[in-house]
Parts: C-alpha cells; sequence; structure tokens
C-alpha cells in the first residue's frame, strides 16, 4: 500500500485526486452551529448539508462547533481535533465507494463536568442553532412520552442550574445567560428520530427551565424556536473495517465515515435567529413535516425492528444479510405492506407502498455493513416509538395485528439474551436487566412480558393483542424462530 496521507487542513492537497475536497477556505469560516452529540449520523448528514452548501460558496459563518456532555465524547473529540475536525465520508453504493473529505466543524468544545465551555459558547450571540442528536431514549420522557421531572440528571440540573449533567441543562443555562445579556434566542434543533421531536425537545428544556426559573422558561417558550424535522441516512458504526476502506482512499483518518447514497432532511422552516440556505443543497422545508416523519418512522424505523430482533436470534449479523433470509424477508415485507403502510399517508410524490419499495432497494445494499445490533440497540425507547402507534391504530379500527404481534413476540424472546444457536447476546438497551428478567418469566408466562416492562401501557390489557402475542411467544418458545417465521409465511 502507499504511503498514508494523515487527514488534515494542511494535507488536503496531497489527497489523491480520486477523493473529493473542500472547496471553501475553512480558514475564513466562522461558527453559527453548535452540535451537540457529534457521533457519525451528524457528520454524514447535517453537516454534509452544510459541506456542500459551503462548497457553493454560502453559509461561510454558520460553521460547526461539535460538543458533548458524556465523558465518552472526549475520546471523540480528540480524534477529531487531532484532524482539525475533517472528516471521511465514504458512499458505499451497490456499484461502488467514492470518498470525500468535509469540512463544516472547525472545532469541538470541551468535554468537562458542569459544561462551562458549552455553556459559555452557546450563550454567544454567534451561536444562532443549536442542534442536537442525543438519540431517542436521550430526551428525560417518563412512559407516557412527557416530561421525566424525577429522572436524577434531571434533579440534579433542577438544583444546579449553573453547573449541569445534561444538555438540556446546558441550554438552559445559555439561554439564561442570553437573555440577561441582551444576545437574544437560538433555534434548538432535534435532529433524532423522534414523532414530533421539535415538540419534544421545547417541552424537555421548557420544563427543565421551569423546575428553576418559571420567568426563564417563558421567555424560552415564547422566544426561542424548536422545529419538527425528519432526517433519513444509513450510517453503520465506524471499526476498524471503515478505517481500512479510508486507507483504501490514501488516508489516515481515525474516524471515517461510511453511509449510503440516500440521504433525506425534511423540517419546518421556524428559526428564530437565521439559518442556512439549506433548500439550495436539497433540504426539504414543509409545514408538514408530520407526513413525512411518520412515513419513515412508521415503515423504515419500524422496518429495522422488524428485522434486527429475529435476525440476532438467527445470527445474522447485517441488516442486508436479514434481507437474503428468505423467511426474514418476506416476514419484512409483508408486515410492511399489509399491516403498516395502510396506516400511513402518502407524502408529495411517494406512497408508502412506494416507499416501502424504497426501503427494499437500501436494506439489501449489501455494501452498507450495517449490523442487526446496532438497530436493535434501545427496543425501549424503539418498539413504544415506532411500532407500537401502529398496533393501537389497528386495534381501534378492527384491523388486524397478526404481523405486529410477532414482532413483539420476537423482541421479548430477543431479551432472554440467548441466540438460537445458544451463543450470549450481549447488552443492548439502557434497560437490558429489566428487560432480560421480564423475558425470562415470560418463557413460561408470555403475559408477564406485557405486565413488567412497563413499555405497553393500555396495550397490556388488550385482550386481541394480549392473546396474539402470547401466542407467538409460546410458539417461538417451543419451536424456535426459522420455524415460525415459515408458519406466518404460510399464513399470509
Amino acid at each position: 500500500m502507499d504511503e498514508l496521507t494523515p487527514l488534515s487542513d494542511a494535507t488536503l492537497g496531497r489527497l489523491p485526486g480520486t477523493v473529493r475536497r473542500p472547496r471553501y477556505d475553512r480558514a475564513r469560516l466562522s461558527p453559527g452551529i453548535v452540535h451537540i452529540g457529534l457521533g457519525n449520523f451528524h457528520r454524514a448528514h447535517q453537516a454534509w448539508y452544510l459541506h456542500r452548501l459551503m462548497d457553493d460558496g454560502a453559509a461561510q459563518d454558520w460553521a460547526i462547533l461539535g460538543a458533548g456532555v458524556r465523558p465518552a465524547d472526549a475520546a471523540q473529540r480528540a480524534r477529531l481535533r487531532g484532524q482539525d475536525c475533517l472528516t471521511t465520508l465514504i458512499e458505499l453504493a451497490p456499484s461502488g465507494t467514492s470518498a470525500e473529505v468535509t469540512g463544516p466543524m472547525i472545532d469541538f468544545l470541551p468535554v468537562e463536568d458542569g459544561n462551562a465551555a458549552l455553556i459559555a459558547r452557546m450563550a454567544e450571540p454567534d451561536i444562532r442553532i443549536v442542534s442536537l442528536t442525543v438519540t431517542e431514549g436521550g430526551y428525560y420522557r417518563d412512559a407516557s412520552g412527557g416530561f421525566d421531572a424525577d429522572d436524577p440528571d434531571i434533579r440534579h440540573d433542577a438544583a444546579n442550574p449553573q453547573t449541569p449533567r445534561t444538555a438540556f441543562g446546558a441550554m438552559v443555562a445559555a439561554l439564561r445567560r442570553r437573555r440577561d445579556t441582551g444576545a437574544g434566542p437560538f433555534t434548538g434543533l432535534c435532529c433524532d428520530n423522534l414523532q414530533g421531536n421539535g415538540a419534544v425537545l421545547r417541552r424537555t428544556v421548557v420544563s427543565l427551565a421551569r423546575l428553576s426559573d418559571p420567568d426563564l422558561a417563558d421567555w424560552i417558550d415564547a422566544t426561542c424556536s424548536f422545529p419538527n424535522a425528519m432526517v433519513d441516512c444509513i450510517v453503520p458504526a465506524t471499526g476498524p473495517k471503515e478505517i481500512a476502506l479510508a486507507q483504501g482512499f490514501g488516508i489516515d483518518d481515525a474516524a471515517p465515515v461510511t453511509h449510503e447514497r440516500f440521504r433525506q432532511w425534511v423540517m419546518e422552516d421556524e428559526f428564530c435567529a437565521g439559518r442556512p440556505e439549506w433548500e439550495r443543497v436539497g433540504v426539504t422545508f414543509t409545514d408538514d413535516v408530520h407526513a413525512y416523519e411518520m412515513m419513515k418512522l412508521r415503515l423504515l424505523n419500524a422496518g429495522h425492528q422488524l428485522l434486527a430482533n429475529a435476525g440476532e436470534l438467527l445470527s445474522v449479523e447485517t441488516v442486508a444479510g436479514c434481507m437474503e433470509h428468505p423467511g426474514l424477508r418476506h416476514f419484512f415485507q409483508t408486515v410492511e405492506m399489509q399491516e403498516i403502510a395502510p396506516e400511513v399517508a402518502s407524502v408529495p410524490e411517494m406512497s408508502p407502498q412506494d416507499y416501502v419499495a424504497l426501503i427494499v432497494r437500501r436494506f439489501s445494499n449489501a455494501a452498507i455493513v450495517d449490523t442487526t445490533r446496532r438497530v436493535a440497540f434501545d427496543g425501549s425507547s424503539r418498539h413504544p416509538g415506532f411500532l407500537h402507534p401502529t398496533i393501537r391504530e389497528r386495534l381501534a379500527s378492527g384491523r388486524g395485528i397478526d404481523g405486529l404481534a410477532l414482532a413483539e413476540a420476537l423482541w421479548a424472546r430477543m431479551c432472554t439474551g440467548l441466540r438460537e444457536d445458544g451463543s450470549e447476546i450481549v447488552p443492548n438497551d439502557p434497560r437490558w436487566d429489566h428487560l432480560v428478567a421480564a423475558a425470562q418469566e415470560a418463557r413460561t408466562r408470555p403475559a408477564a412480558w406485557l405486565e413488567s416492562t412497563g413499555l405497553y401501557g393500555d396495550l397490556a390489557h388488550d385482550r386481541r393483542f394480549a392473546e396474539a402475542f402470547q401466542a407467538w411467544l409460546s410458539q417461538l418458545h417451543r419451536d424456535g424462530t426459522s420455524p415460525i417465521l415459515e408458519r406466518f409465511a404460510a399464513r399470509t
């Protein structure tokens, strides 16, 4: 292999000609956005849109400052600052791979107890957007979806508003300073897979502020913007294989990102302190984000759960591998088309059925090594968020829920912690110990899963759903996953 080029501003000119690089002068960029939760998805998605806009000669005053509030974020900070916050993006298409280096992020703020540096930087008037990717389960919601004021982190931030632990506490502290100095509000932009994610972010920030300063909470609610947004791009985790892919392009990158060709970003045009002209690079602005997010959450994100739990049980390591498995593919397509798509409305230029066909193509892309473990992570947030609303709607209208009930039974079976071959499923949920205990009890009493997890609410007492779920789970434990998928196929 030829000598690798370490990624940095100084070496951009030495990169191979096949690698696209920034066409803008990074030294002339100034910050306008703080992004909290600087992972792969943000760099492949939101940062890419800004990068392409900068390539077009625009948005030079909207550069990104990375941030994190977890101790583990310090390692990411070290990796990225060690390469001038540049990222190699590697597009994995069925026809081949391509690479580009992106540079809209110009620094990563210190990760520290109390978040002083983060608060101080968000309080400066040049920061006009604070965006977040902190996972679906990171918004301190209770079982009913409301604000969880009893969480220990929230209680800490309410009692210690100047030295918060959470991203939201840091936002509240920064907004207090902005109000007091006259710097004005900023826009809070959620980029996580949550229905009504802007409303969720508003509720979290305003509710937390109200615990310590009701007047500040009123000011935030009245002046800050929290647009709803829908994001979509399949972005696998980075490991040795992804680093090797970057090296194959001659680049020594400590944190490259692989991604599919498809991207989508849909949001409301509600930005109290201005925004980049993202529409110039393909972002959709609409008053009906809900329809787009409903289609994506109910079909794509739910589809991941249809595949991943069964895939884990069958030791199928990737989403593309699941799509190659006849039983899994049939189960996925049948539930998507017959039970979920009828509950989803069309959006401009896309019907639910066409969207399912698009998902099938995307999930079948073997170049995307997206693991079943990754998409199965945090089922205790993803099942209630992506699958349970459809189950409730179909029950209310008297429609069938057989496949959806099987999906829930497969999750319960997976949470016993053992695959069909006897190998261990290592913890994969913030509530893993609780889920395993409920799943083990449900081996002999299937209703225990619905009763013990606290995730089903009224569904646990719905006779049609409970009976279908319990029947499937009993059969899974007795007969195994593959025979049950065959049985499901025979019934459909």
